[in-house]
């Protein structure tokens, strides 16, 4: 039962990973956007610098896409993430675990998940904090993928459910230890 658990929430961070890509493809180019399309789809997401409010309190302005981009440390390295909250975990790719200094034995990739690009093994990783701006939380779960099935990392529910609080105000997400 519980590998299972971890499977399904393997699967969610994943497809939330493929999804905006996907539904970008789809969508037309808005005005004032470059008319060649080429170009456009390999422009990558500007993490935003994210404004401390107070100490434990941060604000982040969307980028074009309406995505949360920001640069987090994590385990003390700065990672550029994303904001998901369709994410059940924060989900990283191989690549920057290794960074991170996981590796060798402490990447079981056990767990077979299924993604937009196929399937792919998983493996669960505890990290010892995650930090932006003043907010610090410890011990959050995540998940790692291979790099051909994870372009980016994605700050999920397992460190957004740590906070006292986070929300969007007039586009602006404030997340709040």
């Amino acid at each position: 039962m519980l590998v299972r658990s971890f499977v399904f929430v393997a699967v969610i961070a994943v497809i939330a990973v493929q999804a905006p890509s996907l539904v970008a493809r789809f969508l037309p180019e808005t005005p004032g956007k470059a008319a060649n399309s080429a170009s456009a789809n390999k422009a990558k997401a500007v993490p935003a610098k994210a404004e401390a409010v107070s100490f434990g309190s941060v604000e982040l302005q969307p980028d074009p896409r309406g995505h949360y981009n920001a640069t987090f440390r994590i385990n003390g390295k700065p990672v550029e993430g994303m904001i998901d909250t369709g994410a059940s975990t924060v989900a990283i790719n191989e690549s920057t675990a290794r960074r991170l200094g996981y590796g060798g034995n402490s990447l079981d990739f056990k767990y077979v998940i299924n993604t937009a690009n196929g399937q792919t093994k998983a493996a669960r990783i505890m990290l010892d904090r995650v930090e932006i701006g003043g907010i610090r939380v410890r011990n959050v779960e995540a998940f790692v993928g291979r790099d051909a099935s994870l372009g980016l990392t994605l700050i999920g529910m397992s460190f957004l459910k740590k906070l006292d609080f986070y929300r969007v105000d007039d586009g602006v997400l404030k997340l709040t230890q």
